[in-house]
């Protein structure tokens, strides 16, 4: 009966496995790939440039009964008083990629931003100097040069228009700096907004990508670039399987601009511009949501000019229909500048068309900015200032959010060693008082910066030693309550 049972099971084995032997032999196979590509994927090593920082005008006061009384002496005091203090320079490391035979590499530009000196170094272990080509901020991008006269392996983009969601995809890099290494999964989504920017359109993948593999190249199968490795969702630092890579439908132009011009030139409309939103639509009797709803007008802008208005929803631009803000972004930013481009836009509820003469973005970033409104309130490291309309899209700011904005924060106080960031809103304040023979704890809401700023001082004054702030801050997208010592200061 045991034989029997024996034969049984094993016949069920193979015919599982036999019936499993197609879908694992079309696993795809990254070898090939690997083997061709990695040569053109460097590690970047950057060290950054030294801060200098004046020491405070206040010295520690040194009790006379001290041996170290002759440090109470003016003259010394001065002479410390002004010496400039230097930070310890900062290594740090991330990925790129070679471009071209000549040298030109790809990376990112949180990667290399004040740099003092980059090194490259390829997979077979030579070491290069590089020098910075030029730097975009705003989509997180940097173009090298090595400077040699050899010829490089270099890898090319691909269109990441034709990626498709289940794909597979490979990420070369160089995480925790381990050297060269690759990882493989699908693309999770494409077109994702994360809130980081304006130009927001990511590829999602679980490929994992970690610290390190920033500015590396998330290949298609084909072996083509179809983006660039920016950052990951991850509340440890590793991944969790939720990487974002910047599309190379965005990322070739500007490469292209860097390389002819050392710097952007992106395209401008001048406008401030939002979402149409389902209520919005019925607002506006407009047939659905779609579109990009016109906030605000620079003057004299290309959009002014052109006579583009308050409340247009402009619904295709240069012959392409606009779903989103974001679409009608990407697109204004990719166009040559000095082009005339025909606009279609719903106006009262009519179709109308004008055609307007793109202009440079780069100069006027600050058309469409208002500064908060009255003086900035300094105290425990924090600049405050009310919660403008601009600060809260500048900051990508829920509205369900209300509070005080941050506009300031020095880099020495215990606020920025808490990580709360220029783009924080002041939520609420909690602190301890006194009635009668019991102590309380009262929370007051944060309605401006004049109240906040008052009642800061009016705490420090009574003696506090402390205060609990409810922050909502940029990095984390979440609210928490942060303890701050009055204690730090000065």
């Amino acid at each position: 009966m045991k034989n029997l049972k024996s034969k049984v099971l094993a016949i069920v084995f193979n015919v599982v496995l036999f019936l499993n032997t197609p879908a694992i032999s079309s696993l795809p196979d990254f070898t090939i790939l690997a083997e061709e590509y990695s040569s053109s994927v460097v590690n970047v090593s950057v060290v950054r440039k030294q801060k200098e920082k004046e020491t405070s005008n206040k010295m520690r006061q040194i009790p006379p009964s001290s041996p170290f009384d002759y440090f109470n002496d003016e003259r010394l005091k001065d002479f410390f008083r002004n010496q400039p203090q230097k930070r310890a320079p900062q290594k740090t490391a991330g990925s790129g990629f070679i471009i071209s035979n000549d040298g030109y590499i790809v990376t990112n530009n949180h990667v290399v931003e004040d740099a003092a000196t980059i090194k490259i170094t390829l997979s077979n272990d030579k070491v290069y100097d590089a020098e910075v080509v030029g730097l975009d901020p705003r989509m997180d991008l940097a173009l090298l040069k090595i400077d040699s006269k050899e010829k490089f392996p270099f890898i090319t983009f691909g269109n990441s228009k034709e990626s498709r969601v289940g794909e597979w995809v490979v990420a070369i890099g160089n995480p925790f700096g381990l050297g060269g290494t690759v990882t493989a999964g699908i693309i999770s989504a494409l077109g994702r907004n994360i809130g980081s920017g304006p130009y927001d359109k990511f590829i999602q993948t679980d490929a994992p990508i970690n610290k390190g593999n920033s500015g590396g190249p998330l290949f298609n199968m084909s072996g083509e670039v179809i983006g660039v490795n920016t950052m990951i969702y991850s509340q440890t630092g590793g991944s969790v399987g939720i990487g974002f890579s910047i599309p190379s439908e965005l990322v070739m132009p500007v490469i292209e601009q860097l390389k002819d011009y050392g710097e952007t030139r992106r395209g401008w409309l001048g406008v401030m511009i939002q979402n149409v939103t389902e209520e919005s639509a019925k607002d506006m009797d407009l047939e659905e949501a779609r579109g990009a709803l016109i906030a605000k007008v620079a003057d004299n802008g290309p959009a002014e000019k052109a006579g583009i208005e308050e409340n247009d929803v402009i619904i295709s631009y240069n012959g392409e229909d606009i779903k989103d803000v974001r679409d009608l972004t990407t697109k204004v930013a990719n166009t040559d500048i000095g082009k005339n481009v025909k606009i279609q836009a719903i106006r009262f509820g009519k179709i109308i068309d004008l055609k307007v003469k793109i202009g440079r973005l780069e100069g006027n970033e600050d058309s469409l900015k208002s500064k908060p409104s009255g003086e900035i309130k300094e105290i425990l490291g924090l600049g405050l200032g009310d919660l403008t309309d601009d600060f809260r899209r500048e900051n990508q700011v829920p509205g369900t959010i209300k509070g005080v904005a941050v506009i300031e924060v020095n880099e020495e106080s215990e606020a920025f060693s808490k990580k709360i960031t220029k783009g924080s809103v002041i939520v609420s304040l909690t602190h301890k008082r006194v009635s009668g023979n019991m102590t309380l704890q009262s929370t007051v809401k944060a309605k401006d910066s004049n109240q906040v700023h008052a009642l800061l001082i009016e705490r420090k004054r009574a003696g506090d030693e402390k205060i609990y702030i409810k922050v909502w801050r940029p990095e984390l997208r979440l609210v928490s309550v942060v303890a701050l010592s009055f204690s730090t200061e000065d």
